[in-house]
C-alpha cells in the first residue's frame, strides 16, 4: 500500500477532537488507540453493557467501532475545512467477539476527492496477546468540503 499523506498537518488533533465529541463512543467506552494518515485503530474494552445474551461483545458494538475506525482513517486525509460521513459499510462477522479487548483497524484503500474506500478488520485480543479475527468489511466515506467538523453552535 503506498504511503498516504495528510492534507492537514494537525490531522491527529482534529481527528481525536472529533472522536471525543461522539457521545456514542463515550457510551460504549471506545477510544482511538492508534492514528496515522490513512489508518485508524479503535479499541473497545469488554464490559457487561456492550455484550449480548451469550456474553460476547454485541455485533452492533463491533460494527460501531469498525465504522468509527474507517471514518477516522479517511478523515485523517481530509482537508482541515471538511467533515466526514459514512455513506455505507458492509461487515462480515467471522467469529464471536469473545475477548476482554477488541481492536477495530481500518486502512484507506482508495482515497478520492469526494468518496474514500476503507478496509476494516476487527480482532478479539486474547489474554495471551493472540488476535482472533472476528469481523472484516469495507466502508465508503464522504468528504464534505467547506463544512468543518466542529461542535454545534448554540
Amino acid at each position: 500500500m503506498p504511503s498516504l499523506t495528510a492534507q492537514d498537518p494537525n490531522f491527529d488533533a482534529r481527528c481525536r477532537d472529533s472522536f471525543n465529541r461522539q457521545p456514542a463512543m463515550h457510551l460504549i467506552g471506545a477510544t482511538i488507540s492508534r492514528l496515522e494518515p490513512g489508518f485508524c485503530e479503535v479499541e473497545l474494552i469488554r464490559r457487561p453493557e456492550v455484550t449480548q445474551q451469550h456474553g460476547f461483545v454485541h455485533g452492533g458494538m463491533v460494527g460501531m467501532i469498525a465504522d468509527s475506525a474507517a471514518g477516522y482513517a479517511a478523515y485523517s486525509l481530509f482537508p482541515a475545512d471538511a467533515t466526514v460521513l459514512t455513506v455505507e459499510y458492509k461487515l462480515n462477522l467471522l467469529a464471536p467477539a469473545n475477548a476482554d479487548r477488541l481492536l477495530a483497524r481500518s486502512q484507506v484503500s482508495k482515497f478520492g476527492r469526494t468518496l474514500t474506500i476503507c478496509s476494516m478488520d476487527v480482532v478479539a485480543v486474547q489474554a495471551d496477546g493472540r488476535e482472533l479475527a472476528c469481523a472484516t468489511g469495507l466502508a465508503t466515506l464522504m468528504c464534505l468540503l467547506g463544512r468543518p467538523d466542529a461542535p454545534p453552535q448554540k
